[in-house]
C-alpha cells in the first residue's frame, strides 16, 4: 500500500530516547515527522525537526502550535507528575483538534496480576507507582473518541543498543553480578518490531489497545540466559532474585488487536535477532 507523505504530520515526544528514536528513523521517510529531545546533542540541535522540550519547564502547547500534528506519539519519560500534565494538555489538544494519539504504556499496567498473561480488554491493576502512572495516563486517552487513540503496551524491549544489553555490559566490565528473577514468565519484543508495528498501525489508521509483545511466554532467567552468551564469552554473576516463591506473569500477549503475521514476533525471534 502506497502511503501519502503528506497525508501526516507526526510529532513524536520523547523522539531522543531510545524508542522514540527508533520510531522517528522509522517514519520519518514516509510523513513529515517532528521530535522532541531534552538534553541538548548536536544531531538534535541542527535537525530542524527537533525541538528542544524540558517537560518539567516548558509548556507542550508551544511546540503543538509550530508542529501542528495530525499524530502524536508519546514516548516521553522522566518526571511523573509533570508528565501528567503534559499528558492532560496532549487530551485537551487533541479533543479540540480531532488528532490522534499513540501512547506507549507498559505490560506494568497489569503487575498487580500475577497469576496469569494479560490480554487487551482485561482491567488494569498495578502494584508499583510506575504502572500507577501507566494507567493513568491511558484512562486520561481511553476518554477521548475511540478512533483518535492507540494505547501500546509493551513487554521488555530488546535490541542490539538497548539500555538493558548495555546495563548488562557493563556489568560484566565491572565483574559485578546481573540479576535474573527465576519465577518470572514474561514475553518481550525487538525495538525494530516495535516501531514497524507502529508504522503499520499509523499507516492503516488503527485505534484501539495493541499487546505489542511476543506471542509466546518464556522465564526471565533462561532469556537473560542466552542473551549473555551471544554478548560475551566470560563466566558472568547472576543474582538470583526471588520475589514470590510461585512462577508470577507479567506478559501482554495479543488477543483481539493482532497485527498481521508478518509483523508478530516470537522470543526466538528475538534471541536470533540480538545474537547476529
Amino acid at each position: 500500500m502506497k502511503e501519502n507523505v503528506n497525508k501526516h504530520r507526526v510529532l513524536i515526544l520523547g523522539a531522543s530516547g531510545y524508542l522514540g528514536n527508533g520510531i522517528y528513523k522509522e517514519i520519518g521517510p514516509y510523513y513529515r515527522t517532528y521530535g522532541t529531545y531534552r538534553t541538548p546533542k548536536r544531531d538534535f540541535e541542527t535537525n530542524k525537526q527537533f525541538f528542544q522540550y524540558n517537560i518539567e519547564e516548558d509548556d507542550v502547547y508551544e511546540i503543538l502550535e509550530v508542529t501542528k500534528p495530525t499524530i502524536i506519539i508519546s514516548a516521553l519519560r522522566g518526571d511523573f507528575h509533570a508528565q501528567t500534565i503534559a499528558h492532560q494538555h496532549i487530551a485537551e489538544y487533541a479533543l479540540a483538534n480531532g488528532i490522534k494519539i499513540i501512547f506507549l504504556s507498559s505490560a506494568n499496567a497489569f503487575d498487580a496480576y500475577s497469576k496469569y498473561p494479560s490480554y487487551e480488554l482485561d482491567k488494569t491493576l498495578s502494584h508499583s507507582i510506575y504502572g500507577h502512572f501507566k494507567i493513568k495516563i491511558e484512562n486520561m486517552f481511553l476518554r477521548l473518541p475511540k478512533k483518535q487513540v492507540a494505547i501500546i503496551r509493551l513487554p521488555m524491549v530488546f535490541g542490539h543498543n538497548c539500555p538493558r544489553i548495555q546495563e548488562m555490559k557493563s556489568l560484566i566490565t565491572e565483574n559485578e553480578k546481573v540479576e535474573i528473577f527465576p519465577n518470572l514468565i514474561m514475553n518481550v519484543t525487538l525495538d525494530k518490531k516495535v516501531t514497524q508495528q507502529i508504522h503499520y498501525i499509523i499507516n492503516r489508521n488503527k485505534h484501539g489497545i495493541f499487546h505489542l509483545g511476543s506471542t509466546d511466554l518464556i522465564h526471565h532467567d533462561e532469556f537473560v540466559k542466552e542473551i549473555l552468551t551471544t554478548i560475551t564469552d566470560k563466566k558472568v554473576l547472576l543474582k538470583h532474585v526471588y520475589t514470590t516463591n510461585e512462577d508470577r506473569y507479567l506478559a501482554v500477549l495479543p488477543k483481539f488487536n493482532k497485527l498481521p503475521k508478518h509483523l508478530q514476533i516470537t522470543s526466538d525471534k528475538v534471541l536470533e535477532e540480538l545474537a547476529k
